[in-house]
Parts: C-alpha cells; sequence; structure tokens
C-alpha cells in the first residue's frame, strides 16, 4: 500500500500489530519449549554429557511435560485458525444489483489511493465499518483478477474487506453526502491491506472466535474440561494483547481519517450533522412503529422509507430541523441501488430478526405489512388484542360485567367494568383542577347511560373539571402527558402506548398505586407470560426446520440484540387500559386508528390526535379515581357503558 510509511497513524497501528505478534510469539515459544528441554537433555545422554539419576528424572519428567504439552498446543492453534470468527448480519448487495453505488465506492478508493472493498454489504443500522471476511468459514472469497494472481516467489495480496453501510444512510442522505461519510470508512482499507496488520486481526479474531467455541453449552463432561482449558488459554492470549490490539485500531482510524482529509471535508461536516439525525430517527422508529407490529407477527416492509418519513416530520414539527427538510429535493443516496424496494425490504426483515426475534423467513404468522395497513392491521388489531385480555383476566379474578340497561348482551366487554373494577371504593372527591367543564349535554348523555349504582360518583365528578393537558414545546401537538419516573423507555398506545410483551416479576416499586390496580396488573403479567412462553416453543419449533445465516448462532427464540426491556406491571395495566379505552372510542364516538411517525399508533378523534389521555388513565389506575378520565371520555362523546368489539 502507498503511504504507510509517512502515515503517523498508520506507523502507529504497525508497531502495535508487531506487539500482537510477539504475544503470538511468545506463545509460541512457551508450547515449543518443553520439547526443546526435552531435545537437550535426550542428546546430552547419547553423548554421555547429561548423565545421573537426575538427569533421568529430568528428562522423564521433560519428556511427559512436552508430550501433554504439544498436542494441547497443537489443538489450541487448530481451534484458533479454524474457528469461524464473528459475522455481523448484513444484507449482502451484489455488484449487479447497484452498479452505481460501486462505481462510486470504486472512484473515492481510486481517489484516496487505497485497494477498493471486495463486496458491499448493508445492515439494520445506523454505522458503517469495514469488516473483513476472508475466513475460509465465511465462504470462498472472490476470484482475483489475472493480474492480481500471484507469481512464483510472490505472496499473494490479502482480499480487501466488505464495505458496510448503514441502510437508513442510503435513504437519508443524498449521494454526495453518502461519499463524505464513508470516505473515512473506506480510507481503512489502505492500513488493512498492510501484512503485520492483518495477521494481527486474523490472531485477535481467531481468540476471539476460541473463547466462544469453548463456551458453547450442551457438551460431554470431557468435552467441557477441555473447552475450558482452551477457553482459559485464550483468554489468557486476549489479556496479553487486548491493549495492543485496541491501540492498533485507533492508530488505523486515525490513518484512515487523516487519508480521507482531503476529500469532501465541508460536506463531510453537514454530513455528520446527518448521521445524528438519522440514529435519532431510526430508533424512534423502531422502538416507537416498528415494535408494536413486530409484537403482532407483522414485520413493516419499508422500515428505511419511513425513516425518511419520521425525520421530515421532526423536520415539520421542530424548528431546529426546518432545513432538514430541503435537502429531500436533491437525489438520494438509495437510487444508487437498481431495485431499492427489494433492498428495504430484506433489511427490514433483518431488523425484525435482529431487534426482535422473529423467523429469518416470512410465514403465515409472520407476513409484511405495508404503511397505508399498518392502522388497521396492527394499531387496531393491538388495542383490541390487549382489550380482549384485559377481560380475561377480569373474567379469571371473578369481577362482574357492568350491565348496561336495554343491552341485548348484558355480559358483553364494556368501559365501565374496567372503570368500576379500578375505582377505589368511598374514595373522597378531588377538588376541580381547571375551569374548564366538558359539555353539559355531554355529561348528561353519558349519565343516562351508566347503571344506577354509579350515579352518587357520576353526580359528584360532574362538578369536577377535567385536568388541563401539557402544551408541546412546539406548540404543533401536545403530548401524553409527563410520563412516569420508569416510562422512559415505552412504545406506542393512544397517544403512544400499545405494548404487548410480558414481563417478569414486577418491581414493588414500580407496581400500581392501588389494591386493585396490582392485582390486575399481575394477572396480566402472567397471561402476557403464559402467551410468549407459548410463542416462543412454537418460534423455536419453527426455527429448528429452517436454514439460519452464517452469523445467527442463537435458538431462534432470542433476538440478538433486543430494543428495550420488559416492561413494568403499571406500564402493562395502563397500556392495557388506554387500548380499551380506545376500542371504545373507535366503536361507540366514530375515532380511528392512525399512525404517528415520532411516537407510533394513535387515536384520531375527530381528524385530531388524542394526546392527553396518559395523564387521565394514570390517575385511574394509580389513584383510583376515575373523574378526569369520565370527564374526558364525556368530552369526547365516547360512551363507557357500550359494548366494544374485541378480537
Amino acid at each position: 500500500m502507498t503511504g504507510i510509511g509517512v502515515e503517523a497513524g498508520a506507523q502507529a497501528a504497525r508497531s502495535r500489530a508487531l506487539a500482537v505478534l510477539r504475544v503470538r510469539g511468545r506463545a509460541l515459544a512457551a508450547a515449543l519449549l518443553p520439547a526443546g528441554a526435552a531435545v537437550i537433555l535426550l542428546t546430552g545422554a547419547s553423548t554421555g554429557h547429561l548423565v545421573g539419576p537426575g538427569w533421568d528424572a529430568a528428562r522423564w519428567i521433560v519428556g511427559v511435560l512436552a508430550l501433554l504439552v504439544l498436542p494441547a498446543a497443537a489443538g489450541v492453534a487448530v481451534v484458533v485458525a479454524r474457528a469461524r470468527p464473528a459475522m455481523s448480519p448484513t444484507v449482502p448487495i451484489p455488484e449487479e444489483s447497484a452498479p452505481d453505488l460501486y462505481r462510486m465506492v470504486r472512484d473515492l478508493a481510486d481517489r484516496l489511493d487505497v485497494p477498493a472493498p471486495s463486496a458491499i454489504a448493508l445492515t439494520p443500522d445506523c454505522d458503517s465499518w469495514l469488516e473483513d471476511r476472508a475466513h475460509s468459514a465465511h465462504g470462498p472469497p472472490p476470484r482475483p483478477a489475472p493480474d492480481e494472481i500471484a507469481g512464483p516467489g510472490r505472496r499473494r495480496a490479502p482480499v480487501a474487506p466488505v464495505l458496510v453501510i448503514g441502510s437508513p444512510f442510503l435513504w437519508w442522505m443524498r449521494v454526495g453526502e453518502l461519499r463524505a461519510v464513508l470516505a473515512p470508512v473506506i480510507a481503512g482499507t489502505g492500513p488493512s491491506a498492510h501484512p503485520d496488520i492483518a495477521a494481527a486481526r486474523r490472531f485477535v479474531r481467531g481468540l476471539d472466535a476460541a473463547v466462544a467455541v469453548a463456551s458453547t453449552p450442551g457438551r460431554c463432561p470431557l468435552a467441557r474440561g477441555l473447552c475450558a482449558a482452551l477457553g482459559w488459554v485464550a483468554r489468557l492470549l486476549l489479556r496479553g494483547c487486548r491493549e495492543h490490539a485496541t491501540q492498533m485500531e485507533r492508530g488505523v482510524a486515525a490513518a484512515a481519517a487523516e487519508r480521507a482529509q482531503a476529500v469532501d471535508y465541508g460536506l463531510r461536516i453537514v454530513a455528520q450533522e446527518q448521521v445524528g439525525l438519522a440514529y435519532a430517527g431510526w430508533d424512534r422508529l423502531l422502538t416507537k412503529v416498528a415494535l408494536p407490529a413486530w409484537r403482532m407477527g407483522r414485520w413493516p416492509s419499508r422500515l428505511d422509507a419511513g425513516v425518511v418519513a419520521a425525520l421530515t416530520e421532526l423536520s415539520r414539527r421542530d424548528r431546529l430541523a426546518e432545513g432538514f427538510a430541503s435537502r429531500l429535493g436533491e437525489r438520494p443516496a438509495c437510487d444508487l441501488l437498481e431495485e431499492p424496494g427489494a433492498v428495504d425490504e430484506a433489511a427490514s426483515l433483518l431488523a425484525a430478526r435482529l431487534f426482535h426475534g422473529g423467523p429469518a423467513e416470512p410465514g403465515p404468522d409472520w407476513s409484511p405489512v405495508d404503511w397505508q395497513a399498518y392502522p388497521e392491521e396492527v394499531v387496531d388489531r393491538t388495542w383490541r388484542a390487549d382489550a380482549a385480555r384485559l377481560h380475561r383476566v377480569l373474567d379469571s379474578l371473578g369481577v362482574r360485567p357492568s350491565p348496561t340497561p336495554g343491552a341485548p348482551d348484558p355480559t358483553a366487554p364494556t368501559l365501565s367494568r374496567v372503570l368500576d373494577h379500578l375505582t377505589t371504593p368511598n374514595r373522597p372527591q378531588t377538588s376541580p383542577q381547571t375551569a374548564e367543564d366538558p359539555a353539559p349535554e355531554a355529561l348528561a348523555h353519558t349519565a343516562e347511560g351508566e347503571h344506577a349504582a354509579h350515579a352518587p360518583s357520576q353526580a359528584a365528578e360532574g362538578e369536577r373539571a377535567p385536568h388541563d393537558p401539557p402544551q408541546a414545546a412546539d406548540g404543533e401537538h401536545t403530548p401524553q402527558g409527563p410520563p412516569a419516573p420508569d416510562d422512559e423507555t415505552r412504545t406506542g398506545g393512544a397517544g403512544g402506548n400499545t405494548d404487548a410483551e410480558g414481563e417478569a416479576e414486577a418491581d414493588p416499586a414500580e407496581a400500581p398505586g392501588t389494591p386493585r390496580s396490582a392485582a390486575l396488573a399481575a394477572g396480566i403479567t402472567a397471561e402476557l407470560a403464559r402467551e410468549e412462553a407459548r410463542a416462543q416453543q412454537h418460534a423455536a419449533t419453527a426455527a429448528r426446520s429452517q436454514e439460519r445465516p452464517r452469523w445467527d448462532d442463537s435458538d431462534g427464540v432470542l433476538p440478538p440484540f433486543p430494543l428495550q426491556p420488559q416492561r413494568t406491571a403499571r406500564e402493562l395495566l395502563a397500556d392495557h387500559v388506554t387500548a380499551m379505552v380506545c376500542c371504545a372510542a373507535v366503536d361507540t364516538a366514530g375515532a380511528v386508528p392512525a399512525l404517528d411517525w415520532l411516537d407510533g399508533p394513535s387515536l384520531l378523534l375527530g381528524g385530531e390526535r388524542a394526546a392527553d389521555l396518559a395523564p387521565k388513565v394514570r390517575s385511574l389506575i394509580e389513584e383510583g379515581d376515575p373523574g378526569p378520565l369520565r370527564h374526558w371520555l364525556a368530552a369526547s362523546g365516547i360512551r363507557p357503558e357500550k359494548p366494544v368489539r374485541l378480537v
């Protein structure tokens, strides 16, 4: 490679690579030392110099030690050399499917005077890097061109690494921005081609793969003992070269950054801002929009296109991002692909596999969904599934349905049943919070439909005004309300909370505030745990019959990179009560489910998003006070006594 002798970062990387190789050399010397000592002792005996009982005992001890150490060292060396290194999950991009992208990468490599990457792949994440896949376990390397075949006495040049690009970058960034972001990444192929650096990386990756082999469960006792010894040796060598390997990679990065200084430097500053924005939009899209769909057995097939929609919505709401929308008139980087829709679908399926643990292939219980069908097929189904689960738990607790006068089916599921159960008996009435009262005719309309047993509480609640909803900082949309201390990672709902995932035992500090809420939350938690156990068993059975990719070493059940921790009991109960409210709004008040690109599932009442529901629900489950929620229902024209349709 050119320039590595004059670049300070490359020189530092090479010196650290030599330090890593010295660790390998010391390990080899330690393995050969008993055998060398045995040869010396045997030679001394044959020449008559090292004779006597002491030397005979030394020859036996050293010979036995050599016979033990040499096979063990050979075994460790074979495992380190042949163990499959870790491989990042990616979507391969053949050259025929993206000739313009390959042409741009090669032009950039020529300008940087470094070897071009051997291939390009996409990952469903906001990052880009070079990955060495020259190991035999990763498949045969690309065939070299005729002029690249080494002649007699010449060493064949190492295979260039694969360029891995974050798929959100291709859809959100423009072509010039992507070129500027990839410049320092592609420049890393120069230091990577140095023989010492390549050898040091192979040694470190081999040690890491050996540790993974030693940690594989399900072996017999003898194999476990051998693997324990193998793991101990590999970890010892890793500790010895860890610092050198870290500094080597830093030197390679410094050399790549130095080499890329002259390529689109001004545009790189602007492009780095887009990297942070794309990361924020991607994280928001996965946790707020994609996760509810994955839990329903559906996977959005255009996640990368959704990033553009989410960030465009952000630029509309946030004055700080106003200038970002003007970039959309320029050519997007996804135009460098021949079939961007197919690539987006493959990346979306891989994202579901990584972050949720879904099947590797579509099926009857794992089908794609487009953004137009998302409100009906995901949002509405999620709400009704949660509402049905809520009523099943109420049935198991022996809670009687709230009878509705004149209803054809008095036992039909209603929102009133939930409100009555969670209301604290003989609770003292609270004082009005605001001067804004709901419409008198709406209150009267609701009071007529309520059961006579609720008349005293309804009369008292008619004097209580609803809480003032908090205002959004940008003045565009009203937020759901201040989240609880443990409510930072919630996903979906009427204002955005529609999770349907089970959890382990809840922390007592996180439990709802009333005994009835606590009992109901515990029942929902147990019901979800049973449902998830059945789903995981089904997924494990299906995964055994499918061929998994080379990077996938899991059992087909748990995601390698889960997005969020399990929800608390209070979050589960709040989500299920919110879902029941949304079902009642859809069935009795003409509301419709909708998709908010930044907050996920949402409820539209009269064409506007209902963003002030969360604090009312929390008041019910934490304090047993139904007043704020009943006033909100009355003001919105929602009839809690009317039956709702469940799944």
